[in-house]
């Protein structure tokens, strides 16, 4: 019996860049959908719940950061791995993107070879995967891996997927002093240039939501994270 294909949701209103990546992700055998509005592409993405959305910033209908705010507010899409693709290069554009929940940000005009890699490491990382340690703990948080659950103090916390990722690999190296380039390499697979702060922005929201326990997660001035 063969395995679905992975779907890859890509809103843009470029229509050269819609037919550029149906061809190319469908060639690497991704099933691939389209729009080229922001208010439809979030109804699709919420009905359907696609194994991957593509996002451009600038959309008619509503903007992608209000989709990527949507995104994260429903439970069928809180978790779903989120690619902005987007004309804006300011590392304030950026910033505004991870604070909003996305997983990986790539500029145009980019590569297409880069853009199936980067799609293809975020669709590995979360993917199930068995894991050694099925529940961790720490203090009042404990996360189930298995089951990609994450309490504290048995009030489930919504996580983004790659919130949950991070939760997981700090708590695994819990007592050790992991440094930002680590957690990058670790968490997203792959170093991005001048990303410190990609970091930073993540660990800031997963302590957020892990109100008081969050104190757990230390900042090593200069160097990273550690948790206790």
């Amino acid at each position: 019996m063969f395995a679905r294909p992975e779907t890859i949701l890509v809103i843009d209103d470029d229509q050269d860049i819609l037919d550029l990546l149906l061809f190319n992700f469908q060639r690497e055998g991704y099933r691939v959908c389209r729009s080229a509005n922001g208010r439809e592409g979030l109804d699709f993405a919420i009905r359907n719940t696609p194994d991957l959305l593509i996002l451009d910033i600038m959309l008619p209908g509503i903007s992608g950061t209000e989709v990527l705010r949507h995104i994260r507010q429903v439970d069928a899409t809180r978790r779903l791995p989120v690619l902005v693709l987007s004309a804006r290069s300011d590392h304030s554009d950026r910033i505004l993107a991870f604070e909003l929940g996305a997983d990986d940000y790539v500029t145009k005009p980019f590569s297409t070879r880069e853009l199936v890699l980067r799609v293809r490491n975020l669709l590995a990382r979360f993917s199930p995967a068995p894991q050694e340690d099925v529940i961790l703990r720490c203090d009042g948080i404990v996360v189930d891996c298995s089951g990609c659950d994450a309490s504290v103090r048995g009030r489930q916390v919504g996580l983004t997927a790659t919130e949950f990722h991070l939760l997981v690999f700090l708590m695994r190296h819990r007592g050790r002093v992991i440094t930002r380039d680590q957690v990058l390499d670790g968490v997203w697979g792959t170093r991005y240039d001048g990303t410190g702060r990609t970091v930073d922005t993540h660990v800031h929201r997963l302590k957020e939501k892990l109100g008081e326990e969050g104190s757990c997660i230390q900042t090593i001035r200069g160097v990273g994270y550690k948790i206790e």
